[in-house]
């Protein structure tokens, strides 16, 4: 047996279409959509209202009241995720000493209603009347080091800000954490909380949809802003199988580019490059693939870009490989947002089923793949694919298969 093998046993997500596996999984396979009002602040000063926040998270479900007020939202909805993956798993928390485990985390805004709160303080009141203590629940890092501190964990902790596509690249780097033997079991994944700076920075490029998120269709206007975090159990085939673990999805490899060509615009080739080395690494053919989990913002150039990208890796196969985005329901959860594919992905391998891209209408000649039309579908995946980018020209691709 070959040690090395790294499988993901558990499972924990904290979307706005749904909080834990089962919720989550039935959402996206009904097509519901997330996008809600926006209830966290008042949106009368912009022309959009819209984005996909969690509104049924109570994080005293999953935290002792006193952690709650000293942690930021981001890192509640993680705490929650890992507590949730790691049930999943059917790992006790006091069983975790037993071994060396880590948390690998991506974010694209850390704790940003941390630093929005320290700046109406200063705005309003002062710089004196900042809260010392607000200072430290700031920074990305805390990210993993409130989940660890939260369940106890003393292995390897690092967080990963590579944008939107950070979630794979923690996928990636915990994957080879345990292949070269750092690690026993690793937590990977991502968070970000919805907050003032993500949703007026986007509305300031003009990258938010008025109404609907519609990837890949010819009228698509923009993405919506979510949040949510999504967070996967690792550890090697041989511990999984001594444990009599469920076992979703074998991690095969992961692909890594970056085509630094523009701070915000998509390039094709720098997609493209990630996807062949993702492939490459694997060790399978593009013939292989039976499901891509397109990064699939809803934006014109992303779409286009990335329906260009997938039909230079797959050639002919592209115009039957069935490739969706699920943030037609929960929005983009930016850091978090390939970390919960990732959990779709293995959910698609476990059922035989695929979400679907709701809210398309008119098919787009410039993308012109199959991005299973707003109903999901029953189809047989072995192989997936989990593609994200980011700002910076920051790509990861994640490679699973049904073990």
């Amino acid at each position: 047996m070959d040690e090395r093998r790294v499988v993901i046993t558990g499972l924990g997500v904290v979307s706005s279409i749904g909080i834990g596996e089962e919720a989550f999984w039935k959402a996206l396979l009904n097509g519901t959509s997330g996008i809600t009002p926006v209830s966290s602040f008042d949106t009368s000063a912009f022309s959009r209202h819209l984005a996909g926040e969690v509104k049924d998270f109570r994080a005293q479900d999953f935290i002792p009241a006193p952690g709650v007020e000293r942690l930021g939202r981001a890192s509640c909805l993680g705490i929650a995720a890992a507590r949730l993956s790691l049930d999943d798993a059917g790992l006790l928390q006091e069983e975790l000493l037993r071994y060396t485990v880590g948390v690998i985390m991506g974010t694209t805004m850390g704790e940003s209603q941390i630093l929005e709160k320290i700046n109406h303080s200063w705005v309003t009141e002062g710089e004196d009347a900042i809260d010392p203590a607000m200072i430290v629940r700031y920074p990305c890092y805390v990210l993993a080091s409130n989940i660890a501190q939260e369940l106890g964990i003393e292995g390897p902790n690092l967080v990963i800000p590579t944008a939107c596509a950070a979630g794979n690249y923690a996928i990636g780097y915990a994957y080879d954490l345990l292949q070269t033997g750092q690690a026993d079991i690793m937590l990977a994944g991502g968070a970000d909380a919805f907050s003032r700076i993500a949703f007026i920075g986007f509305n300031r490029l003009l990258a938010v949809a008025p109404d609907k998120c519609q990837p890949f269709d010819k009228n698509r206007k923009g993405m919506m802003v979510g949040e949510g975090a999504g967070i996967v159990v690792l550890e090697t085939l041989e511990s999984a199988l001594k444990r009599n673990a469920e076992i979703y999805a074998e991690v095969l490899g992961y692909g890594l580019s970056c085509d630094a060509s523009h701070m915000t615009a998509p390039d094709a080739r720098g997609m493209a490059k990630a996807m062949a080395k993702a492939l490459y690494a694997s060790e399978v053919s593009r013939e292989d693939v039976e499901y891509i989990s397109a990064h699939g913002t809803g934006t014109p150039a992303n779409d286009k870009a990335e329906a260009q990208a997938i039909k230079e890796v797959f050639g002919a196969h592209a115009q039957s490989l069935p490739t969706s985005s699920i943030k037609s329901m929960l929005g983009h959860t930016m850091g978090a947002a390939s970390a919960i594919e990732a959990v779709s992905c293995c959910l698609s391998i476990k059922y035989g089923q695929i979400p679907a891209t709701i809210n398309f209408e008119t098919p787009d000649p410039d993308c012109d793949i199959d991005c299973v039309p707003n109903a999901s579908r029953r189809a047989e995946v072995t192989v997936a694919l989990n593609n994200s980018s980011a700002f910076g020209g920051n790509n990861a691709c994640l490679v699973l298969r049904k073990f």
